[in-house]
C-alpha cells in the first residue's frame, strides 16, 4: 500500500521555509511576501482570493496544502475579560488557548502539545496524559484564531495580540520542530510582527531543547522552576531527575547571555501551600539565583479537581515577595484572571484521548482517596488543568 504523501502545513511554513519550497516548485522566491500577507495579515483562505499570485501557483497550494488552524469547539469570557476557546486539533482531541486583555496589551497564552509527556506533581496536564505534538501550523492557527475573533471587540486598538506565551497544555521544547517556526512566524513582519521580546517560550527544563533554541533564536524564555533545592523540585517536576537545578541554570546563563543586557531570562515558581513557600525557601531561591540575570513571576497556587495541594494565604505570598524584593529581586506576583471559567494559570482543561493511559490511572487513584466522585464519568480532561506556569 502508497502511503500518501502528507500535505504541506501552510500556517506554519516561516518565511525561510516558503522561500524554500518556492524554489524547488520552479516559483519565485519573493512570492513568499504575497503569500504570507494573504495568510497571516489578511487571514484569507480562499486561494482565489490571492489575486496577486499565478492560477498555476494557487492551484498547487490548494492541491498539496492545508490550513491547520484548529477548529474552535466553545467559547467563554470571563468576568474580568479573559477569553478561554476550547480547540479541536488535528488529531481530534482538545486544546485550549486564553487571551488575557490588560491596559495596554492583550496576552494570548498558546498551546504546543495535546497534553504533555512530563507528569509534574501539581499539574493536572500531566494528568490528562499525552496524544500529539501539534503542527506548527496548529501553533500559529491559535494566534490567527485569536485575531479574527477579536477584531471586533478591539476596533479602538491597534492590534489585540501584543503578546504570546507558549504556556498552555504541552512542554514546548519536546516539540521544538514545530515550535521554531511557529514563533519565527509570529514574530516576522509578515506573520504577526510581535516583538522577540513578547513571544515567550516557557519549559520545565528541557535542557537540550534550551540549548538548540539559543542556536537559533533569541526570544524571550521563562522556567517553571517551582522548588529551590534538587530533593523538592525531584517531587514537584520530576523531569529534574534528568535535568537536576545546576544542569538547568547553566543553561539559563548561557541563554541570558544570548538575551543581551537589558533582557533576562523568567523564573516561574508556583507557591504551594506547606510546600515551596517558608521562608528557608525563599533564602534558598536568592543564593540559587545569583548568578542568573533574572525576574521572577510568583504564582500563587491553583486548585483543581483531585489535587491535595492548597493555596498559600495571601499573607504567605506577600512574604516571600517581600524576601526576595529585599534581596534585590524583581519579583512580581501573577494576578489570578478568568479563574471563574477555569482560565486561570494551571487550570486549562483540553479533552485529550490519552495514550498513556495515565489520565485513567489517575482518576482511579482520586475516586479512592475521595477528591472526585467515583461515577464521575466527564469526557477525559474536562474541568482538569493544564500546564500553564
Amino acid at each position: 500500500m502508497t502511503t500518501p504523501t502528507p500535505k504541506l502545513d501552510l500556517l506554519g511554513l516561516s518565511q525561510s521555509g516558503w522561500q524554500a519550497l518556492l524554489t524547488e516548485i520552479g516559483e519565485k522566491p519573493y512570492r513568499a511576501k504575497q503569500i504570507m500577507k494573504w495568510l497571516h495579515h489578511r487571514s484569507v483562505d480562499d486561494f482565489d482570493a490571492m489575486t496577486d499570485i499565478s492560477k498555476p501557483l494557487r492551484a498547487y497550494l490548494a492541491t498539496h496544502g492545508e490550513f491547520n488552524q484548529p477548529e474552535i469547539i466553545s467559547e467563554r469570557v470571563s468576568k474580568d475579560g479573559t477569553i478561554k476557546w476550547l480547540l479541536k486539533a488535528r488529531s481530534g482531541s482538545a486544546i485550549e488557548t486564553v487571551y488575557i486583555p490588560e491596559s495596554g496589551r492583550g496576552t494570548l497564552c498558546v498551546s504546543s502539545q495535546v497534553g504533555c509527556v512530563l507528569d509534574c506533581t501539581f499539574c493536572a496536564t500531566g494528568k490528562q496524559g499525552f496524544n500529539s505534538n501539534l503542527l506548527a501550523g496548529e501553533i500559529v492557527g491559535q494566534v490567527r484564531m485569536a485575531e479574527r475573533r477579536l477584531a471586533d471587540r478591539m476596533k479602538d486598538r491597534e492590534r489585540a495580540v501584543t503578546n504570546v506565551v507558549l504556556m498552555g497544555m504541552g512542554e514546548p521544547l519536546l516539540n521544538i520542530d514545530a515550535v521554531l517556526p511557529a514563533i519565527s512566524i509570529m514574530m516576522d513582519d509578515l506573520g504577526y510582527g510581535i516583538s522577540k521580546r513578547k513571544v515567550t517560550v516557557s519549559t520545565a527544563g528541557v535542557v537540550p531543547g534550551i540549548w538548540r533554541l539559543k542556536e537559533e533564536t533569541d526570544v524571550s524564555l521563562a522556567i517553571s522552576l517551582h522548588a529551590p533545592n534538587d530533593e523538592l523540585r525531584n517531587l514537584l517536576v520530576p523531569l529534574n531527575r534528568r535535568y537536576n537545578i545546576e544542569t538547568l541554570l547553566e543553561a539559563c546563563r548561557s541563554y541570558a547571555v544570548n538575551l543581551g543586557e537589558k533582557r533576562t531570562v523568567t523564573i516561574e515558581y508556583t507557591l504551594i501551600d506547606g510546600m515551596n513557600d517558608q521562608p528557608q525557601h525563599a533564602s534558598e531561591l536568592i543564593t540559587l539565583l545569583r548568578t542568573l540575570p533574572c525576574k521572577i513571576n510568583l504564582i500563587p497556587f491553583n486548585p483543581f479537581p483531585g489535587s491535595e495541594f492548597k493555596r498559600p494565604k495571601a499573607a504567605r505570598v506577600r512574604s516571600f515577595q517581600e524576601q526576595l524584593v529585599a534581596a534585590g529581586y524583581s519579583a512580581m506576583v501573577r494576578t489570578t484572571r478568568g479563574d471563574d471559567i477555569d482560565a486561570a494559570c494551571g487550570q486549562l482543561a483540553g479533552q485529550v484521548e490519552d495514550r498513556t493511559k495515565r489520565n485513567a490511572r489517575y482518576r482511579k487513584q482520586w475516586a479512592a482517596r475521595g477528591l472526585i466522585a467515583a461515577s464521575n464519568e466527564a469526557p477525559q480532561g474536562q474541568g482538569v488543568p493544564s500546564c500553564s506556569a
